[in-house]
C-alpha cells in the first residue's frame, strides 16, 4: 500500500519543526563524545602528536573547563530560545498567525539552537569521563586531551553561532524580508507549474461517464488536505481502469463526511483499493504551501489586510505586498508562454491554476482593503493598469 502521501506529510512536518535539526545534532554530539573519549583512551592509534601546550590539560583545570562552557553555553540558550518566542509573537500579531510556520521552518534558527545544545551536551558527556587519581581504588588520573581540544573547538563555534543568530533573528522578523521570502516563493512555485506543465506528455482530456459517479470515497478525517499523491493516482486510473475524479485538493477543507474523490468503474472495488485511494491524501490541522499555491498568496494578502487595519495603519507594508503580488502576476503573464487561457498544472488530474484564479486570490482580494488608504489605492491602481498592458 502507498504511503507516500504520508511519508511526504511527516517530512513537511519535521521541517517546519522546530525540535527536529537540534534533536539531531545532539544525537551526533553524543556519538562524538564517545568517539573521542575512545580514541583519547587509545592515543597510539593517532598517527601524529600535538604540541605538548595543546594536551597539557590537569584534572582540575579541565572540570574547570568544561563546567564553564556548558554552564555559559545552556545559558545563552535558554536566551536564545526566549528570542525566538518573542520574534515569533510578534510577527504572529503584527503579520499573520499563518506566518509562524516560516520562523519555525528557519533553518538558521533551527541550526543555531541546535549546535549551543549539542556542545553543552558534548561538554558535559566528556566532564564525566575525567577521572581523579585514586590510589585506594587503583584509578589513574585521565583527562580526554583531544576531547577537551573538540570542546574549546566546539565553544568557539558557539559564540559565533550566538553572534549570528543576534543578527538572524532581527532579520528574520524584518516586514521587507518577510514579504519579499514570500513573493520569491510564490514566483518560484509558478515557475515550477508553468515547466511541469510544460513538461507532462500530451494526454487526451479527461472525459468523465455522463451518469452519478459509481463510488465517493471520504478520507474518514477532519481537517485540511495537506499532501496529495496525484502520482499514485494515475497509475491506479491507468491500472484498474477507472475514471476518478478528484474533488478536494490540498488546502481544501474536509469532514468524515466530505467526497473527496469520485469513481467511475465497471466492477466492484475491494477494501485494498479504496485504502490505497485513501492513503493517497494526508490530512492535517492547517493549511501549508506544500502542493497549494494559493496558500502563499493568501499570506501575502493577510498581511496586506493587517498593515491596513486601523491598529496597524501601514501603508507602505501593503505597498510592498502589492508589489510582490504584481510580480507573481507578470511571472505567471510571461515566463515562456505563461499559465495561458487553460492554466497551467504539474499533473493530468490534478487542478490548474489559471491566471484569472490567481488575479482575483491576490489584486481583487486586496482592493477592498486598499480602498481604506489613499497610498496603497494609488499603488494599486497602478500595478493593475500595468497588468491590464500584459
Amino acid at each position: 500500500m502507498s504511503k507516500r502521501a504520508l511519508l511526504l506529510k511527516i517530512a513537511q512536518d519535521l521541517r517546519a519543526s522546530y525540535w527536529f535539526i537540534p534533536a539531531t545534532l545532539v544525537l551526533v554530539a553524543l556519538a562524538l563524545a564517545h568517539g573521542s573519549e575512545w580514541l583519547d583512551r587509545n592515543v597510539e592509534l593517532i598517527p601524529f602528536q600535538l604540541p605538548d601546550a595543546l594536551t597539557d590539560t590537569q584534572v582540575d583545570g579541565a572540570r574547570s573547563t568544561l563546567s564553564t562552557i556548558a554552564t555559559a553555553v545552556i545559558g545563552v540558550t535558554g536566551v536564545m530560545f526566549s528570542m525566538t518566542i518573542v520574534a515569533v509573537s510578534f510577527a504572529a500579531g503584527n503579520y499573520g498567525p499563518r506566518l509562524i510556520g516560516n520562523f519555525m521552518r528557519d533553518r538558521g534558527n533551527q541550526i543555531s539552537l541546535g549546535v549551543l545544545i549539542a556542545t553543552f551536551v558534548y561538554a558535559l558527556s566528556i566532564l564525566r569521563a575525567v577521572q581523579d587519581p585514586s590510589e585506594a581504588a587503583g584509578v589513574e588520573a585521565f583527562v580526554p586531551q583531544y576531547s577537551m581540544l573538540i570542546a574549546m573547538l566546539g565553544s568557539i563555534v558557539a559564540v559565533f553561532t550566538m553572534i549570528y543568530f543576534v543578527h538572524h533573528v532581527p532579520e528574520t522578523i524584518n516586514v521587507s524580508n518577510i514579504t519579499a521570502n514570500l513573493g520569491r516563493r510564490l514566483e518560484r512555485e509558478i515557475i515550477n507549474i508553468i515547466e511541469a506543465d510544460a513538461a507532462l506528455d500530451p494526454k487526451p482530456k479527461v472525459r468523465y461517464p455522463e451518469r452519478d459517479p459509481d463510488y465517493l470515497f471520504t478520507l474518514e478525517a477532519a481537517g485540511y488536505i495537506q499532501t496529495l499523491n496525484y502520482t499514485r493516482i494515475e497509475e491506479l486510473t491507468a491500472e484498474a481502469d477507472w475514471h476518478i475524479r478528484i474533488e478536494k485538493v490540498p488546502g481544501d477543507f474536509v469532514t468524515p463526511f466530505t467526497p473527496a474523490l469520485a469513481v467511475w468503474t465497471k466492477d466492484d472495488i475491494s477494501q485494498d483499493a479504496i485504502e490505497e485511494l485513501r492513503a493517497c491524501f494526508a490530512v492535517g490541522v492547517s493549511r501549508t504551501e506544500h502542493q497549494n499555491v494559493l496558500f502563499l498568496v493568501d499570506e501575502l494578502v493577510e498581511m496586506l489586510a493587517r498593515a491596513l487595519s486601523p491598529g496597524v495603519n501601514d501603508p507602505f507594508t501593503a505597498i510592498n505586498c502589492l508589489n510582490w503580488m504584481h510580480n507573481a502576476l507578470k511571472t505567471a503573464q510571461n515566463y515562456q508562454q505563461g499559465l495561458g487561457d487553460a492554466g497551467a498544472g504539474k499533473y493530468h488530474l490534478g487542478p490548474r491554476l489559471t491566471y484569472d484564479e490567481l488575479f482575483k486570490r491576490s489584486f481583487l482580494a486586496s482592493q477592498p482593503y486598499c480602498k481604506t488608504d489613499h497610498l496603497a489605492l494609488a499603488h494599486y491602481e497602478k500595478k493593475a493598469r500595468d497588468l491590464e498592458r500584459g
